[in-house]
């Protein structure tokens, strides 16, 4: 897929070359004509941007007004240069004419994709083709999309969908965790096992260690060798491939729970504070920094974010809703007479009420489950719906970076 990473690269110089070019243009000339004369002549100047189809560019100066528009609306940070190296490599292909798609078998199909040719990708999904492609239910588009275990082709599927009626399913509320990652206040639990078996741990830890003993013989300010960036490949197929299980268990298990359950409450938790290094400075030295340091790898690597994300959209297309409740407390207080008594947790799995009054004792999990949804009962849900807590600003006010 030599022509794929040639089309990226210049997808990703396209918009480089756009960001430079806003920059540069003073405000009364950043306009989409403009952009767009300025597009065309630096595919005639430029020899490797006349790999990438006009369609494709046209793609890239869509997606880049887009991104400033989201900025000025609030929705997210300014756009700036892509990196080579850290950038994603993709390419779009904005027409769905343009596909061609035909299944060749059961596992199999082919499509066209403008200045390669007809290229073979695996068919997972039913897509409306032939005869089952109508004005309501088509493919509008694709995007090729390369991570490291090899290019993808994602299609853009426009499809009449009815609204769903409101879930009549019970309340659940939901505790995550690292033991245990998803404890609901039902008592049911889902849970799963390593991402990668025993044999690709052990190739991934010599991996590891040979790209360090490699790493080593290079010299400051030199490229690295080619038997260097290949260990680097090894090492981000087999990450590529435990992320990709960690999804697969993301998605089978959130489409259970929108399924079940016609309202689901979750804490809102500030995940960006919780992996935070307690290195500490010179001044003041953290304690226990190596523990923390292995807890906010735990914490990274059950992407609880990625997760309510999951939840929230799902919940909604089921006809479902998702509130997010505040976290403090939920995994000390009893949920039985309410009451915050220090020592209760006696463990990550046991929790024992102190109250003498009390002296019920479950599981911890459990336990903060019922707390999650005890919150939302009371009426302290602070996102109500499956909405995204965005703080927008007013459409009148634009940041300093895009004036």
């Amino acid at each position: 897929m030599l022509k794929a990473d040639g089309q990226a690269h210049a997808a990703r110089t396209m918009w480089n070359l756009l960001h430079a070019w806003w920059q540069m243009m003073p405000k009364e000339k950043r306009t989409l004509a403009n952009a767009d004369a300025a597009i065309r002549q630096a595919r005639e100047d430029i020899d490797f941007l006349a790999v990438l189809p006009a369609q494709a560019a046209q793609a890239v100066l869509k997606t880049y007004f887009q991104a400033w528009k989201n900025c000025w609306d609030g929705r997210a940070d300014a756009p700036n240069l892509k990196s080579r190296l850290r950038t994603v490599m993709s390419v779009d292909i904005p027409q769905g004419r343009d596909l061609n798609i035909v299944r060749v078998h059961r596992r199999w199909g082919m499509a066209n994709i403008p200045k390669m040719g007809r290229v073979r990708f695996r068919w997972t999904k039913d897509l409306p083709v032939g005869k089952r492609a109508d004005a309501e239910n088509r493919i509008t588009g694709a995007r090729l999309i390369k991570d490291a275990l090899g290019w993808h082709i994602a299609f853009r599927i426009q499809a009449l969908e009815a609204k769903p009626a409101p879930h009549q399913g019970p309340e659940a509320g939901i505790d995550v965790g690292i033991t245990v990652p998803l404890a609901l206040s039902d008592g049911k639990t889902y849970e799963h096992g390593e991402w990668l078996t025993g044999k690709e741990k052990a190739k991934l830890l010599s991996l590891e260690q040979r790209a360090a003993q490699r790493k080593q013989h290079r010299k400051p300010g030199k490229h690295a060798s080619r038997r260097l960036r290949r260990t680097y490949d090894q090492i981000a197929g087999l990450r590529a491939k435990a992320k990709r299980r960690a999804l697969d268990w993301q998605h089978r298990t959130t489409t259970a729970i929108a399924r079940t359950y016609g309202t689901v409450v979750v804490e809102a938790l500030t995940i960006t504070n919780m992996v935070r290094s307690a290195r500490g400075t010179i001044e003041e030295p953290g304690k226990n920094v190596a523990q923390k340091s292995g807890l906010n790898r735990s914490i990274s690597g059950e992407a609880w974010g990625r997760t309510v994300t999951m939840l929230a959209y799902k919940t909604a297309k089921h006809g479902g809703t998702l509130h997010k409740v505040p976290a403090p407390g939920t995994s000390r207080r009893c949920s039985a007479c309410g009451h915050t008594t220090p020592g209760s947790r006696e463990s990550q799995a046991v929790f024992v009420c102190k109250n003498p009054d009390c002296g019920w004792s479950g599981n911890a999990d459990h336990n903060a489950a019922r707390n999650v949804l005890h919150l939302y009962r009371t009426g302290l849900a602070l996102i109500p719906a499956a909405g995204r807590a965005v703080v927008r600003r007013a459409k009148r006010v634009k940041p300093a970076t895009a004036r």
